[in-house]
This record gives C-alpha cells, sequence and structure tokens, in this order.
C-alpha cells in the first residue's frame, strides 16, 4: 500500500508541521482492522464491518481531529507517537460511540473553549445566562425566571410529563422514576432501560467535550459531579433520543424482538448515534453554546 496523496514520507513524519483544527475535517471512525503506521502515514487493515469494506486503508491523520477507534481495533505505539505530535485526538469507544474509555488529558493544543468555559463558569450572571440558554433549548423557548431553582424544579415537570407521553407512544406502562443506585437491577425494564440510554448518551457528550477541549467538571445546570457540564449536554438529548431509545427497546423486548435488554439499548443506540450525527450536533452546540467560531468543521 503507497501513502496517501499529499502525506510526509519517513517512518513517523514527525518533522512536519501541525494543520490547524479549523482546517481538518472532524471525526474519523474506524472499527474492526488493525492500525499502525507505515512510510510515515497511518494504515489501517480493515475487516468487513457495518460502516467499512475489507481492505486496507491510508489514513490522512493531518487532514481529522479525532480518530475514535470502535470495537475489534488494534493499534501501535508508532500510532500513538505520530498523532500525539501532529494534535490528532485518538479515542477509544463502543460502537456508534455508545462508551467511552479513553483516559484524559485530552484536547487540541489550544484554549480558546476552556477559556470562554471557565470565564462564563466563574461569573454568576454570566453562568446562570448560560443555565437559561440550555434550558432555552430544551424547552423551545427562553423562560423569564432567574433563579436556577425555580428552573429545575420546572425541568422536573416537564420531564415527569415527558417520561409518561414517550411510555405511552410506545405503549409502556409507566409508573414513574424509580433507580435505586445500591441496586439498580431492581428497576422495572422500563428504569431499567433509562439508565442503559441515559449512559450511552452520557458517552457520546464526554467524547463532544474531550472533543472541542472544554471542561468536564464546570456545569451550569449540574453541579459536584466531576463530569457535570457532560451531563448539561447529555441531558439536551433526553427527550429526543434518550427516552425513545429506551422505551423502544422495552417495546422490543415485550414484543419478542429482543433478548437481552442493555444489548438491544446499546445497538439501537450505535445505530442512532451514527443516523443522527450526535457527537458532532454535540459539538457543534457546545461550540455555539460558548460563541466560539473557529472557522472549521468538526471539532
Amino acid at each position: 500500500m503507497s501513502p496517501a496523496p499529499g502525506l510526509l514520507h519517513g517512518r513517523l513524519g514527525l518533522a512536519a508541521s501541525r494543520i490547524p483544527h479549523a482546517d481538518r475535517h472532524g471525526l474519523l471512525w474506524l472499527e474492526y482492522g488493525r492500525l499502525s503506521v507505515e512510510d510515515g502515514t497511518l494504515r489501517f487493515v480493515a475487516a468487513k464491518s457495518e460502516t467499512l469494506d475489507a481492505g486496507d486503508y491510508a489514513i490522512p491523520y493531518q487532514a481529522v481531529s479525532m480518530i475514535l477507534l470502535g470495537p475489534g481495533t488494534s493499534l501501535t505505539q508508532d500510532v500513538l507517537r505520530l498523532c500525539a505530535r501532529h494534535g490528532t485526538l485518538i479515542a477509544a469507544v463502543g460502537e456508534g460511540g455508545v462508551k467511552s474509555y479513553t483516559a484524559p488529558p485530552m484536547g487540541q493544543g489550544r484554549s480558546d473553549v476552556a477559556r470562554r468555559h471557565a470565564e462564563r463558569w466563574a461569573d454568576a450572571k454570566l453562568r446562570l445566562d448560560t443555565a437559561r440558554r440550555l434550558y432555552a433549548w430544551r424547552f423551545g423557548r427562553v423562560l423569564p425566571h432567574r433563579d436556577i431553582e425555580t428552573l429545575r424544579g420546572i425541568e422536573g415537570a416537564r420531564m415527569k410529563e415527558s417520561y409518561k407521553l414517550v411510555a405511552q407512544r410506545f405503549g409502556i406502562p409507566w409508573q414513574g422514576r424509580r433507580y435505586d443506585r445500591d441496586n439498580p437491577n431492581s428497576a422495572d425494564p422500563a428504569n431499567q432501560a433509562i439508565n442503559h440510554a441515559a449512559t450511552f448518551v452520557e458517552a457520546a457528550a464526554d467524547i463532544a467535550v474531550a472533543a472541542v477541549g472544554a471542561l468536564p467538571p464546570l456545569g451550569f445546570i449540574h453541579e459536584d459531579s466531576s463530569n457535570a457540564f457532560t451531563l448539561d449536554v447529555a441531558d439536551l438529548y433526553r427527550v429526543d433520543i434518550t427516552l425513545p431509545l429506551a422505551f423502544g427497546a422495552v417495546r422490543a423486548l415485550a414484543d419478542g424482538k429482543a433478548a437481552h435488554l442493555e444489548r438491544e439499548v446499546r445497538q439501537r443506540a450505535a445505530r442512532l448515534f451514527r443516523q443522527e450525527k450526535l457527537i458532532p450536533r454535540m459539538i457543534d452546540r457546545i461550540k455555539e453554546l460558548f460563541d466560539v467560531d473557529d472557522g472549521g468543521g468538526d471539532p
């Protein structure tokens, strides 16, 4: 296999300068194959999968911001060295981005999003304004209230109604949101499915937050958690993504079309994340939230 046109030769290509992220494309998804370095570029030998034909591919690592390694992938240390030198992020993820296994630190060698995030969080007025913006996206309108506890109360009432309506749409009995952290399997199938779906959407948000270099602990609605901002982002999609995923899987289980609840939610999530381009949408939302325009694609 010869290197892709325009890429530098040499075992690792470490002498090359970085291409700014604003001039790169966004996310590159790879699964079921081996990633290595050959002639100064990345080589991915892939088995046939749902998203990629079997083959031997030259990967333009300098032209993408983040490589997501899905199930069935392996890589050499040279890959890490090459991508680290050129500022190309690598994340190990579940199928479709339903899990995130990457250890920090992450980032793009730039701090504009992180600085804007910190500035908004540190100023009490800007923090509330940002929380109100998040709620406006969720509710479809700007609420006049300027007290965070009042906004949380409105959110709680809205979510109770949303649970009921989505359950009715899928014909699932609903007795309310119940979850015992010490014994999660004691919940009914609907609540278990919501837990699974929420975990997968949060993983997608983890990837998006890491990709733009935002600050996970600094939430505007959620507090205390080490990934509070990730939860803020994930909640933007709770009604449109998380709940339909959960109740759809429960319906499939009840109809005998699925045998295992967690697996059904996970597989549905992987398909839906790809179809809806969920992670790129999250990345765009984060940039919009902080009024950051890097002039390029995702991240």
